[in-house]
């Protein structure tokens, strides 16, 4: 637990995908903060013990309709609190399958994860910040910025999420609005057990990554958290590698 409640002059904060690896982590930095926050996500139970270690409100995500629930959790955070000062999404999957091998439903439920979830997140943030500017920050992937065997649909899904962040970030400045992304490598996380508790998958990954080991959810999480930052007053449009090198370094 927090040592106190923040202040109601401390900066609001919605992490969407609050519950996740990546997401938890930049959660536990912001409470270290003081911030107050507003936890979104799909698990009721992982949010309420995530609240009650970082005094956040815990929203639950209707699954059956993402992108209109994320709109509803953001509408209600400010509606609580009155303002928002920062939105992170964390709301991500992970699909490894040649486009030949993907269904129409797999590809659907990609797209809506990823690129939707971001489009709403933006669209309603945007709404929440019009009159006193703020900062979004989205999630891409190393796949969406080099060519990934098996990568098709998120990598299609996440270049998109890149794509609405340089288009966001030019519609908003006017308003003070910044919007950026980080774009992660292989990171150890629940979403990528698969991989990283397979001896010969993860040697295969650390192998591609010059700085010759995986991401943690914390190195992420330190990315996310300067992006939001009210101090990075000067800093939008941009696609953060926090990759290890994957997407640009070869070491050998």
């Amino acid at each position: 637990m927090i040592a106190s409640l923040p202040k109601e002059d401390a900066p609001v904060y919605v992490v969407l995908g609050a519950s996740g690896g990546i997401g938890s982590a930049l959660c536990h930095r912001l409470a270290a903060r003081k911030a107050r926050l507003v936890l979104v996500g799909r698990d009721q139970e992982k949010l309420d013990s995530l609240a009650g270690q970082t005094g956040g409100q815990p929203l639950v995500l209707d699954e059956d309709d993402l992108q209109k629930s994320i709109e509803s959790c953001v509408a209600a955070a400010f509606e609580q609190h009155g303002r928002i000062d920062g939105v992170a999404n964390c709301i991500g999957s992970l699909l490894l399958k040649p486009a030949h091998l993907t269904s129409d439903a797999e590809w659907a439920t990609t797209l809506n994860t990823n690129l939707g979830s971001a489009f709403a997140t933006v669209r309603s943030a945007a709404r929440a910040m019009m009159r006193t500017g703020g900062s979004i920050c989205l999630v891409s992937s190393a796949a969406a910025r080099t060519g990934l065997a098996n990568h098709e649909a998120i990598a299609a899904a996440k270049a998109g999420v890149i794509g609405l962040v340089l288009s966001a970030a030019a519609s908003y400045a006017p308003r003070h609005i910044r919007v950026n992304c980080v774009a992660p490598g292989l990171v150890r996380t629940r979403l990528t057990a698969r991989i990283t508790e397979n001896e010969a998958a993860l040697k295969g990954s650390i192998a591609m990554h010059a700085l010759g080991r995986i991401g943690e959810p914390e190195d992420v999480a330190s990315a996310i958290e300067w992006l939001v930052d009210p101090a990075q007053t000067w800093v939008t449009g941009q696609v953060f590698g926090v990759d290890g090198g994957l997407a640009t370094v070869r070491s050998r």
